[in-house]
């Protein structure tokens, strides 16, 4: 990843927290979300991982390669589970760890843009990594996803009904966020985190 590295650190720790949280949620609820707090997990700290600065960690040249192994397996298996979120953010883990790979002569933030060179000097692309329209197509898909995933959290209020948490004097009692969305709020932080680390691309 390309940026400052306070971005990078700020991702770090967006990312753990949110894989951290849904890996402590893997002994509760139904086992179906066992299995989304699991893919949820990964997810998180593969990006918490991926963002460390280059600066401040030098990773082995072969770390790419387990990226992209770990993140594509995952990716089948989501499709098999038909979980197709949780494929297009494999795919999306897949193709930037593929963008991380040295460029000609060894050089950082060359992958795909060495392997794909041509491609991108037919689209005029001059970006350090990745091809602009899977980039941009991306892009898009965690903007619109952020928005969607954002708006279905904010509590809907009937018109003639009381607040959430409301007690029967008036008083505002904070209402207590339940385990789906807790993780829903997750999904959010770590949708940012890839849409912001698409941008460092």
């Amino acid at each position: 990843m390309h940026g400052p590295p306070w971005v990078g650190w700020l991702l770090v720790l967006l990312c753990a927290g949110a894989g951290a949280y849904c890996l402590s949620s893997v002994r509760r609820g139904t086992a179906a979300q066992r299995r989304e707090a699991r893919g949820e997990a990964l997810m998180g700290l593969g990006m918490a991982a991926m963002a460390v600065p280059a600066s401040a960690v030098a990773q082995p040249s072969w770390t790419p390669w387990v990226y992209a192994a770990v993140f594509g397996t995952a990716g089948l298996w989501a499709l098999l589970r038909r979980h197709p979120h949780h494929a297009v953010g494999a795919a999306a883990m897949v193709y930037m760890s593929l963008a991380m790979l040295p460029g000609p002569g060894g050089g950082p933030g060359g992958g795909a843009h060495a392997a794909h060179a041509g491609s991108m000097e037919q689209m005029g692309s001059t970006g350090p990594g990745g091809l602009p329209v899977f980039t941009a197509l991306l892009l898009t898909y965690y903007a619109v996803y952020v928005v969607a995933a954002g708006v279905r959290l904010a509590p809907a209020a009937l018109p003639g009904t009381a607040a959430p948490g409301a007690a029967d004097d008036g008083a505002a009692v904070p209402a207590r966020a339940t385990w789906p969305e807790v993780v829903g709020a997750c999904r959010v932080a770590m949708g940012i985190g890839m849409f912001a680390m698409l941008l460092t691309l």
